[in-house]
Formats: C-alpha cells, structure tokens, sequence
C-alpha cells in the first residue's frame, strides 16, 4: 500500500491523461479553461476574441487560427507564462497594456518558465511583442510581430526582449515597426536565426550578451541594422543589412566576436562601426555603397579584417588614430574598389600597397571647415607628396596585399524587392529624435 501514492501520482501526470479542449470566445472562457486544465492538455481556441490577461501557470498547448484573437484590453501582459512546457501555437494575440517600463507585453515567459515554444503567433497592437525574461531554452519560431508606431521611437517597445534567458532560440520571425526587433541584455548562449527586420530602431540590439549567434537574417530600412554593444564572443555571420539609415553593423565595447559572411549595402552613412572593440575577425563581408565603409577607433586592437569588398563607399575608411595598422593576415588583405592596382604575377593579390588616408584626411576629419581648400594647389601638393614619399605618411591603416577581385553575395530577388521598396528612404535626413553615437538613447 505504500506504494500506491506515488504511482497515483505519476499517472496523474501522465501525458496519457491529457486531453483537448475546445475554448469558445466570449466571456472569461479562456482563463476557466486554463484553471480547469491538466498538464498536458491542449486548449483549441476558436475564432472570435478570447479575454486576456491570463496566466498559463501549468504545462499546456493552446492553439488556433489568426481568427482567434487573445485581447489583453489594455491592461498589463496579455499572456504570461509562469511554468514550464508551455506551446502556444497559430492564434492572434493583442492589446496589451501601454506601460513601457512594466515590460508589458504580448506574451511574457516569466523565470522558471523553460521551454516554452512560441510558434506561429501573430501579434499585432502591443507595447512588446514577445518578453523572454528568465525562461531558459525558450523557441520563437515563425511569429508576426507588428509593433507600435508612436511618433518618439525611443518610447516604442520591442519585438522581442530577451532577458537573461541562455538557450533562447529565435527563428524565422518577421517583426516590423517598433523600437528594436530584438533586444537582447545580460543574456547569454542563444541563436537569432533567420529572422526578418523592417522599419525599426535597430533590428538586433546587443547589451551585455555573450556567446550568441547571429546569422542569416535580413535588415531593410531600419535607422540601423546590427549593433552589438558591451558583448562578448558574438558570432555575425550571413547577414543582410540593406538601406539602413546609420551603420550597418556596430561594434561598440565588442570583443572576440566572429563577424562572417555579411552583406551591407546602400544608404547607411557607415558599413561598418569599430569603437573600442578588440581580438574580432572580420571576414568576408561586402561592404557597399555607404558614406564610410568603415570607421574604426577608440584604440580598437588585435582585429584582423581580410577577405572582405569595400566597393563605391564615398570613403572607404575613416581611421582616428596614429598607429599603424595592418589589415592584411596571412598574405590576404580586403579589395577596395578604389585601387587602382596591377597583379603581374597573376596571384589574385595586387602589386602595390593600398593606404586609403593621407595626413589631409587627419585635417578634414578634426576641422571640417577646411573641406573649403580640398582643391587648393598646396592641399593637392601635400597629397602628391606623400604618394610619391610614402616614409611622410602619418600613422594610419595599410593593407599590404589588396585582392584583385571582390567576393559576391547574391541577394534573393524577393528580399531585393523590400529594398526597393526603402531606396531613398533617408535623403530627407532625420526622421526622430534617435542618435546612434548617443550612448543615452540606446
């Protein structure tokens, strides 16, 4: 007999046990279905609006169609998840409360809360869309997120804020409008895969993350497109950062990251962003048609940048500093665009040195006023003399072994169609009160 508590036990438990159970709209249906349930029963809700907030404080599935809608009515989190195993899967969630600094949210995964899945949600008129803040080993997968569009976009909330939540997993989302479409601080061991970023603050946001990937998503047309900032051993791998308006990728207090296989192109007045960021590989990237394709200072050190295409950027690199600093590794340094360079022995890699700043440049990046004698006699003499006298040069960057030819990474003609769509987006300048080199706004 004494055995007989514990075996009452797990067949209680037992997912055999579980069953399905329809949730028709209307009323307080919704959280009487979640009281009545067991773990591991499923919860069908059917089309109509369905009333929130709710929390979902056991193991449970609850699906639909975007016909069924889960309204918050304004007030806080419409969905909170406060225990393990939870799926949400297909259905329309909305109406959350509007308080930016609660967090409030679509659906929040509360600490505790592992393994939630969040697959195929719409969710549309939330302050955040999704908060993933403590659940550990929790899978956004395939969710729309449409967020708010007030006119400060500092005071707009994210697609997804990730919060000290390692294993989280974000993949194939698309998430539009809003401030970030993901915000991930003090977090750690995760994959952003796949994801689709439009009309945003930045479309990934780092702060205080380490160990996280990177790789594959698209960004069109936000104020900028990858900022990793205060981060340690970030992989940025196969990105796509079309007509975002500041830099395309961001390095700020980054290090150790592995920054691979990224295309950035067209209306960004930086590619690339270095600010005291050291000991990153920076590797095969296309960087294209930007005012500066690459800015690099604050004593950033040990990075080692080769393979990669600077190709039609206004100006190449814009380095602020006296070092001498060497971009070529292992007899491979980058293609510029502007290299005029010769390969008689047919290696691939060009005859001559490629140095893309002269003391000139020095002068016009601490006193812009002097742009007015750009084709002065004197200016253009100083410029000849140190081409001619390379030992005149002022410390700077120098690749060493210049590629002949640039790498290409296609664009899917569907994704090429978006960035259509923002071409020019930024000719009128400021859109908001948002500046990117202001520590404060982030």
């Amino acid at each position: 007999m004494r055995w007989l508590s514990p075996i009452l036990a797990l067949l209680l438990a037992c997912p055999a046990l579980a069953a399905e159970h329809v949730v028709m709209p209307g009323g307080d249906s919704l959280a009487r279905a979640i009281a009545g349930a067991v773990p591991g029963d499923v919860l069908q809700l059917q089309d109509g609006t369905h009333a929130g907030p709710v929390t979902i404080d056991r193991p449970l599935t609850v699906t639909g169609t975007p016909g069924a809608v889960v309204d918050g009515q304004g007030q806080g989190t419409v969905i909170t998840i406060a225990a393990p195993d939870v799926t949400l899967r297909g259905f329309s969630v909305t109406g959350s409360g509007g308080v930016n600094k609660d967090l409030d949210a679509g659906v929040k995964i509360l600490k505790g809360a592992d393994r939630a899945q969040i697959r195929g949600l719409r969710l549309s008129g939330n302050m955040h869309g999704i908060d993933v803040h403590g659940g550990r080993d929790a899978q956004v997968i395939g969710n729309e997120i449409i967020g708010t569009r007030h006119p400060h976009m500092n005071e707009r909330g994210n697609g997804i804020y990730v919060w000290n939540s390692p294993g989280t997993l974000i993949e194939g989302n698309s998430i539009r409008h809003g401030r970030d479409g993901i915000f991930s601080n003090a977090s750690a061991d995760s994959i952003y895969r796949g994801n689709l970023f439009r009309d945003l603050r930045f479309a990934v946001h780092f702060m205080y993350t380490r160990n996280t990937e990177v790789s594959g998503n698209i960004s069109i047309g936000n104020h900028l497109g990858y900022a990793i900032m205060f981060s340690d051993r970030a992989v940025i791998r196969d990105n796509f950062s079309l007509g975002d308006r500041e830099h395309g990728l961001m390095l700020n207090y980054a290090n150790n990251a592995d920054v691979t296989g990224n295309l950035i192109r067209g209306g960004t007045r930086k590619c690339l962003f270095i600010y005291n960021a050291h000991r990153n590989l920076i590797w095969k990237n296309r960087f294209q048609d930007c005012g500066i394709g690459i800015h690099f200072t604050a004593g950033s050190e040990r990075n080692v940048l080769t393979g990669n295409a600077f190709i039609g950027n206004r100006e190449q690199v814009k380095y602020v500093g006296t070092r001498h600093v060497e971009w070529s590794h292992d007899g491979r340094g980058n293609f510029w665009s502007d290299h005029p360079g010769f390969d008689l022995n047919g290696d691939g890699i060009a005859d001559g040195v490629y140095r893309p700043n002269d003391l000139m440049d020095h002068i016009l990046w601490s006193q812009p006023a002097a742009a007015l004698l750009t084709g002065a006699p004197a200016v253009q003499l100083i410029r000849w003399s140190q081409q001619s006298f390379p030992a005149t040069l002022p410390g700077g960057v120098q690749d060493s072994a210049p590629l002949m030819r640039p790498l290409s990474i296609p664009v899917p003609p569907e994704i090429e169609a978006y960035e259509q769509e923002v071409a020019g987006r930024w000719a009128k300048g400021t859109y908001d009160e948002f500046d990117p080199d202001d520590l404060a706004t982030h």
